[in-house]
């Protein structure tokens, strides 16, 4: 999800890793202000599309043939779902906590694992929720926030920390590709002291979405925001 400073780190990743199917979906185009974290672009680039740009770069290293789909679109409440069934494993790179949410409610609802990651500023935080959730990303922060929270062109960004944030989704995906259960733990890592650390997250009781007093069991457009970038 994203072919941002995220998702552009993730697809290097796993199309190296050799993955016969990439799905990368984005509807965006390659802007200057965003090179120093969109790690698949350079200066002949901007201006075009992002997945276009995309698929070129991880042809070019060497992406297994015809390994890369592309979908030109954001993660949206009446795509959702299709979106998460159609893969093994879903790449949240979003920036914003609407698209977020929607992405954990998708991918529970179609039993998709999901790797969520975001950055901000010098830390990076990105962990893995299980098909079934227990915990899931509304046991962490609940429901979407009232009011602005920061996005990237507010609260900046530093490139590395995302590239590095990225690069640990992949591994947590390919871990899940693998058949391992690298779930419950919050990796958070802070540029600054150079420090990764790993918090284990415990299911909410009440969760709305993955406990055994469940409300959320569809796709309800008005739970969610407009997105307002991509990372």
């Amino acid at each position: 999800m994203g072919a941002g400073g995220l998702g552009c780190p993730a697809a290097i990743a796993l199309a190296d890793a050799g993955l016969e199917r990439l799905v990368l979906a984005d509807d965006d185009c390659v802007e200057e202000s965003n090179l120093h974290r969109q790690i698949l672009f350079d200066d002949d680039d901007v201006g075009r599309d992002k997945l276009e740009a995309a698929e070129q770069r991880l042809y070019e290293r060497g992406a297994f043939p015809g390994s890369v789909e592309l979908v030109r679109t954001r993660f949206l409440p009446d795509n959702a779902r299709l979106l998460a069934r159609s893969v093994d494993v879903v790449v949240e790179g979003s920036d914003n906590f609407a698209t977020k949410f929607l992405a954990a409610d998708a991918c529970h609802l179609e039993r998709t694992p999901v790797v969520h990651g975001a950055a901000v500023r010098w830390t990076a935080t990105i962990w893995a929720v299980a098909a079934e959730g227990a915990p899931c990303y509304r046991c962490l922060f609940e429901d979407v926030p009232q009011g602005d929270a920061p996005n990237c062109a507010e609260a900046g960004v530093f490139g590395p920390v995302v590239g590095l944030a990225g690069a640990l989704m992949a591994d947590l995906a390919l871990r899940v590709l693998s058949g391992g259960a690298p779930f419950g733990a919050l990796f958070s890592y802070s540029g600054k002291t150079d420090a990764l650390r790993a918090v284990e997250v415990a299911p909410r009781a009440d969760c709305a979405l993955c406990s055994a007093r469940a409300r959320i069991g569809e796709i309800d457009e008005l739970r969610y925001t407009a997105p307002s970038c991509s990372a």
